[in-house]
């Protein structure tokens, strides 16, 4: 065999040599990351009911009904701050409980303010208290549209407003649960028999 062909034949057998080694080594690498390559991770969507876990804490309001702890309703009324200011719509609620119910019992008072409370959300009447109190034919003690003033020296002021704190933030449940009409014993109203009775303290008949 001549130089030149003994060439030829060693180039052609390193041609072959690389390319079987080049074929095995790619098949290595690709087994070896198949190895290497975790498993694909099935997440299922949550169920509707499991539990759900927050970063930060979650806290939820007491409602309003369960804020107080005081064993009676006056136990309650000397715990709320007699000096503290009221709003527009506060003081009209105080003074209707004031003129409507200052000689009555405190569970009586209070009646009286759930009323004018449940009145504002009803949709019957109109949304605040103001202006359920000064309606025209509701209250006897308003005379065209204007509330008189009460004696803010007295005792009976004080609880009236606040009386008027307690049925304003539900903090006592009244007798009188959720009247929307009220009218002395003394009085028998056509309108009373088309209502239901819910209570009578002292002297005041309630209905819904």
């Amino acid at each position: 065999m001549t130089r030149t062909g003994r060439t030829g034949a060693i180039a052609a057998a390193a041609i072959i040599c690389v390319t079987l080694f080049g074929a095995r080594a790619t098949g290595a690498w690709a087994e070896t990351a198949t190895e290497i390559a975790p498993p694909p991770i099935a997440i299922e969507p949550a169920a509707a009911d499991a539990p759900r876990f927050y970063a930060e804490e979650v806290v939820q309001p007491l409602p309003e009904s369960n804020l107080s702890d005081a064993a009676s309703l006056a136990e309650l009324v000397l715990t709320m701050p007699a000096e503290a200011p009221l709003s527009r719509d506060l003081l009209c609620l105080a003074q209707a409980i004031y003129f409507e119910a200052r000689g009555e019992p405190l569970d009586g008072q209070l009646a009286v303010g759930a009323v004018i409370v449940n009145r504002t959300t009803s949709g019957r009447y109109p949304s605040d208290y103001c202006s359920v109190v000064t309606q025209p034919g509701q209250f006897s003690f308003v005379h065209g549209g204007h509330i008189p003033s009460p004696d803010e020296r007295s005792p009976a002021w004080t609880r009236a407003r606040a009386i008027a704190q307690i049925a304003h933030q539900d903090l006592w449940q009244s007798s009188a649960g959720e009247a929307l009409y009220f009218h002395a014993r003394y009085v028998r109203p056509g309108w009373a028999r088309t209502k239901v009775k819910l209570a009578a303290i002292d002297s005041h008949v309630f209905y819904r």
